[in-house]
């Protein structure tokens, strides 16, 4: 038998401490696993499962990103925003416990995020972008204005329902829970978009670079991204990442916006970032028809490769720049608050 490079067994065995870590969660849950433990289960020393996560919270947030990016059962898209709306909310109710006998790995997930202020702040943000993103699907479908605001409510909702059902395992009714979803898409709540207060936005500055992006995923329709293509490239750490709809709503027709998502804690943050992208774009995959999927592309960058190759030495949660992309090469670039829409707008 061939002897594994040291990648293929550093690869092997983060894949046993993340199926060990998985039955310790499942059987005792977040407060009571044992790293201890979770090293016998995977017959590794605990030296080893800390060379791969720098803690336990690290390594829950994993497990769940690992378990939300595995591919859902299909379900019947919706072709009208109403019924892509209950569509979605099914396939989020699917995966509720519905007694008592079926905890799930991930009951503990919200109390150990508001234990952690970079951990809140981050959830935070990114409850926005799935909004966001559910808001530009049912968008495409209807035609309308914005429906952000819809998608909020929504998320809401169904956000109630899934903590409800880990304290009150039964308690929610999926038929009901589904049938209000779905006449939310009806509702008028008066949403608009109002962009940056153009005299406090810094302008972008003119550049002219090559633009040789990393190869990387798209985690909103699970394929290769095209960072090539015509348009903006935002770059945002985990705490400011609402900032990418100003480039959404301000890009001209036929130019697309792709999201890079950074951290200054990327062992811990970033797969927080890619549990809450995978639960919202498992469902939206499910529950719309392709040609009504947003068109944001979402990359996950923990390691910072797009990031650098837009010119960015360091990154942080904090951090905020976009850059503009055609033919091929960086023609404008812009920092700090309002980077966006000035990238879009360059």
């Amino acid at each position: 038998m061939a002897r594994l490079t040291r990648a293929e067994t550093q690869e092997r065995n983060r894949a046993k401490v993340l199926a060990a870590a998985r039955e310790e969660f499942t059987e005792r849950g977040f407060r009571d696993a044992k790293i201890d433990s979770i090293a016998d289960r995977a017959e590794l020393t605990r030296g080893a499962v800390y060379s791969n996560f720098p803690g336990k919270r690290a390594l829950y947030f994993a497990v769940l990103a690992e378990d939300a990016e595995r591919a859902p059962e299909p379900v019947a898209a919706g072709r009208t925003a109403d019924k892509a709306l209950g569509a979605f909310a099914r396939a989020w109710l699917a995966r509720l416990p519905l007694s008592a006998d079926e905890r799930g790995p991930g009951a503990e997930l919200l109390p150990e995020i508001l234990t952690d202020e970079p951990a809140r702040q981050a959830f935070a943000q990114l409850m926005r972008l799935d909004a966001l993103l559910l808001g530009l699907a049912l968008e495409r479908l209807t035609g309308a204005g914005r429906m952000v605001r819809v998608a909020e409510t929504a998320l809401t909702t169904l956000q109630g329902a899934s903590r409800l059902a880990a304290a009150a395992p039964g308690f929610v009714e999926p038929f009901t829970i589904a049938g209000a979803c779905e006449r939310m898409a009806g509702l008028d709540l008066d949403d608009a978009w109002s962009p940056p207060h153009l005299p406090y936005v810094p302008p972008a500055h003119a550049v002219d670079a090559p633009w040789s992006p990393p190869p990387a995923v798209d985690a909103v329709t699970g394929e290769a991204a095209r960072l090539d293509r015509d348009g903006v490239v935002a770059v945002l750490g985990l705490h400011r990442i609402e900032a990418v709809e100003e480039a959404v709503r301000a890009v001209p027709p036929g130019e697309t916006v792709a999201l890079a998502l950074v951290s200054g804690d990327p062992d811990e943050l970033a797969p927080l970032a890619r549990l809450a992208v995978a639960e919202l774009c498992g469902c939206l995959r499910q529950a719309f028809p392709p040609e009504a999927w947003p068109r944001l592309q979402v990359i996950h960058d923990p390691a910072g490769s797009i990031a650098t190759a837009a010119g960015l030495p360091a990154v942080g949660d904090l951090t905020e720049t976009a850059v503009r992309v055609r033919a091929g090469r960086l023609v404008a670039r812009a920092d700090t608050r309002g980077a966006c829409h000035a990238a879009a707008t360059a």
